[in-house]
C-alpha cells in the first residue's frame, strides 16, 4: 500500500524525477495528519465522495459537553478514520481531558501506521475541537 496520497506522490515525482519512493516515516506521518485534518473538518453530507465522509455537525456540542455527547463525537471520529484513512489500523479515539479552555474538546487518536514493509509503526495524534467546530490535528 502506498504511504502517501496519489497527488503527494505525483508532486514529489514532478519536483524530483529521480524519486523512487523511499519510505520516510516523518513524511508519511505528516501526510496522514494532513489527511485526518481534511477528513475531520468536512461535515457529513457536504462532500460528493460519499454522504458519510467527514463528521457530523457538532458546533452546538460546546453548549452541552455531556459525557455521552463527547463519547458520540469520539465514536464518529473513529468511524470516519477507520473507513477513510486506510494507512491507519487499530484506531482508538479517547477523550483527553487536558487544556485550560473549557470551550475546547481534546481527543487522543492512537493507531498503527501501516508501512509498505509490513511493519506497523505506532502513532499518536492530538486533536483539538474548537468552539466553532474546527478540528486541529497535531502529533
Amino acid at each position: 500500500m502506498p504511504n502517501e496520497r496519489l497527488l503527494e506522490r505525483l508532486r514529489r515525482t514532478e519536483d524530483n524525477p529521480g524519486y523512487r519512493g523511499a519510505t520516510d516515516p516523518n513524511r508519511i506521518i505528516s501526510s496522514v495528519m494532513l489527511q485526518l485534518q481534511k477528513i475531520l473538518n468536512t461535515r457529513q453530507g457536504s462532500a460528493p465522495i460519499a454522504d458519510d465522509y467527514g463528521v457530523p455537525d457538532f458546533t452546538d456540542l460546546a453548549s452541552t459537553f455531556s459525557t455521552e455527547s463527547v463519547r458520540d463525537l469520539g465514536r464518529s471520529i473513529k468511524q470516519v478514520i477507520t473507513k477513510y484513512e486506510p494507512r491507519l489500523s487499530n484506531v482508538r479515539v479517547e477523550p483527553d481531558p487536558k487544556g485550560e479552555d473549557v470551550l475546547q474538546l481534546h481527543f487522543k487518536i492512537e493507531g498503527k501506521l501501516i508501512m509498505e514493509n509490513n511493519v506497523d509503526f505506532p502513532v499518536v495524534f492530538e486533536t483539538v475541537v474548537d468552539p466553532d467546530g474546527r478540528i486541529q490535528v497535531r502529533d
